[in-house]
Formats: C-alpha cells, sequence, structure tokens
C-alpha cells in the first residue's frame, strides 16, 4: 500500500512539497519496522549452527585420561638377626626340627630332662622377666592394694613400645602386678620396679639377688621389664626361675588368666593373655610367660601336667610368627607318643 501510495505522489507534482515530505517520513518508519525481523531471520542460522555445533559436542565421547602415580620403592630394612642366630645356635639340629634354637623339657617331680637343645646358651629372654619381677614384688611382702601412677620414668626409651597405660594412670600393685605377667605391660612392671624400696636401683639388685639364691649362675637383669637385650639367661635356669614361681598361687593365678577389664579413668579396658595356648583344652598349664624382642626372638615358658606329670618347658629365640607356639604343640605331641610308646613296651621278665 505504502508503494502504490508513492508512486501517486510521483504522478502528481501539484500535490507540493509537504506532502512529498510526509510520505518520505512514513516510507523510513515502514523500512525502520522490518529492520528487527531480518535481523531475527539473519540470527537463526547462526544459532542453529552454534545448537549443531553444541549438539555435537556432548555426542562426541570423550576420551578419559589414566593418571599413573609413580611412588619411591620402599627401602629394603634388613632383619635384626638375634643373638641365637649370630652365634649359630639354630643350626643345632634336633630330632623335631624345631624352630626354636634353645628347647629344655623337664620333670618338675624328677628332675628328669626329656629333652634339651642348647640348653647352656646365654641369651636375651625379652619379657620372661616379668616372673623374677613379679617373684621379687610377692616375696617383698608389699601391699597389693597400694595405688601405684604410671610416670614419665615408666615410658619405654629404649624399644619405644607402646602402652593403654598412659602417664598419669594409677593402679593397684596387684592390678599392675596382673598386667604385667598376663599381658606382658612393660609400664607396669616398670611401676612396679620403681615402686620398690629403694627405687628401681634397688630393685634390679634384688632381682640379681634372688637369682643368685636359686643358682641361677647364667643370668643378669639390668631392668624389670625385659626390654633390654642385656637381660639374660639360659634355659636351664629359666626352668629354676619357672620351678619356684609355679609355688606361688598369685602368680600361677595371675599368668594364667586369659583376660581381665580394668578401669583405666572411666573406661573398662580389656587387656587379654600373649599366650594363645591357655585357650587350648589340650593343655593343663600351671603358670606361663611369653617374651619376645627382636634381638631374643620369640620365647615361652611354662609349667604344664601333660601324660600324668608335671613338666616345666622352655623356648627360647624362635623364629617365625607363631613358631614358639607351633614348638610348644610338637613338644606335646612327641612327649605323648613317648608315653604311649613305654606304656605299649612288655614288662621286664623277673
Amino acid at each position: 500500500m505504502l508503494s502504490v501510495f508513492l508512486a501517486a505522489l510521483h504522478c502528481r507534482p501539484d500535490l507540493g512539497t509537504p506532502l512529498k515530505t510526509f510520505a518520505a517520513a512514513l516510507l523510513s518508519l515502514s523500512l525502520l519496522a522490518t529492520l528487527p525481523s531480518v535481523a531475527a531471520a539473519a540470527d537463526t542460522p547462526s544459532k542453529a549452527k552454534s545448537s549443531a555445533k553444541s549438539g555435537s559436542k556432548t555426542t562426541t565421547p570423550t576420551r578419559k585420561v589414566r593418571s599413573v602415580v609413580v611412588r619411591k620403592a620402599a627401602p629394603v630394612v634388613a632383619a635384626v638377626p638375634t643373638f641365637g642366630q649370630v652365634a649359630g645356635l639354630h643350626a643345632v639340629e634336633d630330632p623335631l626340627a624345631l624352630k626354636s634354637s634353645v628347647a629344655y623339657v623337664l620333670d618338675q617331680d624328677t628332675n628328669e630332662v626329656l629333652f634339651s637343645k642348647n640348653p647352656q646358651a646365654v641369651l636375651p629372654i625379652a619379657s620372661i622377666t616379668k616372673l623374677m619381677t613379679a617373684l621379687v614384688v610377692v616375696e617383698a611382702g608389699l601391699s597389693l592394694d597400694e595405688k601405684l601412677t604410671v610416670t614419665q620414668d615408666d615410658v619405654d626409651t629404649e624399644k619405644f613400645t607402646r602402652s593403654r597405660l598412659a602417664v598419669g594412670t594409677t593402679l593397684t600393685r596387684g592390678d599392675m602386678l596382673h598386667l604385667a605377667l598376663m599381658a606382658s605391660e612393660n609400664r607396669a612392671a616398670h611401676a612396679l620396679g620403681r615402686h620398690y624400696p629403694g627405687g628401681l636401683e634397688a630393685f634390679v639388685a634384688a632381682m640379681n639377688a634372688k637369682a643368685q639364691s636359686l643358682g641361677m649362675t647364667d643370668t643378669h637383669y639390668v631392668e624389670p621389664t625385659g626390654l633390654s637385650s642385656r637381660n639374660q639367661s639360659s634355659a636351664a635356669d629359666l626352668a629354676k626361675l619357672v620351678a619356684v614361681t609355679s609355688q606361688v598361687p598369685l602368680l600361677r593365678d595371675l599368668s594364667t588368666s586369659r583376660e581381665a577389664r580394668v578401669a583405666l579413668g572411666k573406661r573398662l579396658v580389656q587387656f587379654r593373655s600373649t599366650n594363645g595356648l591357655l585357650s587350648n583344652p589340650l593343655w593343663d598349664i600351671g603358670l606361663q610367660k611369653t617374651g619376645f624382642i627382636n634381638e631374643a626372638g620369640k620365647c615361652l615358658v611354662m609349667q604344664a601336667r601333660m601324660a600324668g606329670r608335671q613338666l616345666i618347658m622352655v623356648f627360647l629365640d624362635s623364629s617365625g610368627k607363631a613358631s614358639r607356639i607351633a614348638d610348644a604343640e610338637r613338644m606335646r605331641k612327641w612327649l605323648s607318643t613317648q608315653v604311649e610308646a613305654e606304656s605299649a613296651a612288655p614288662a621286664p621278665k623277673l
């Protein structure tokens, strides 16, 4: 319509300039009105291209990049040899192929030696030490109800072993004795020695004096826990110690206790025995103590009734995680067969 109107004006010059000016303005406004739609039409293909591109990006599978972390190999730490290994004691063969370099079995009633392997070798004895610690405490007649407190002096600065008895823990002497024998608690054993009349030095002197009185000539102690490799003895000497401590009912009960709950502040903490044989119905154990430090290997002493006999067993410097228990089991089976063989033997003719 606008174009027809303009054409008519062009054919009628007599209409005058004002009307022509008005028509030109009207044409400009009409053209401006059409510009947004033209721009939108021009923009539509670019949006379509953009959406097509974005669509192609979402459908294109992304490639996973696997990250590789390179770690340095852990340094190989050589195992610390035991004193027995250094001395070549493991080269000595025995009929049971024991992992312990020292083994000793004694009939407590007759003093008959039933098995012997390197019985005079003097080696570190680790926590077997705590049997002498307990014996000295009991024979001193100290009150088992007296409260003892763990201090910084009882913290292990030699092997840096851990303990559930935090500095400041207060327990009775009886509880300390129980934990030292059953769970092999080092801070408990050290606190027992520190609270001895005259202090720790007097206590260690009493330990050595008791050893000498029992005829334990191969034995020497420097502290009450067994963490020091300078606490040393022989199997024959330790058999004497077991024979004496097994006569003390309190030490028999505490050492063969399987577990105990002890109040540590507001918590009841459960402690367990370090000797799994106590839960084995095939064993009748009257007294026991385990021990381990690197220099000593795995150690075990016991008094047990077996095949009608009261036996004392000593195993020192055993190599392997459960080797001392396995050695004790081998010994039990061997002793049982020995008794059966003796029973089956024909009686001598008169």
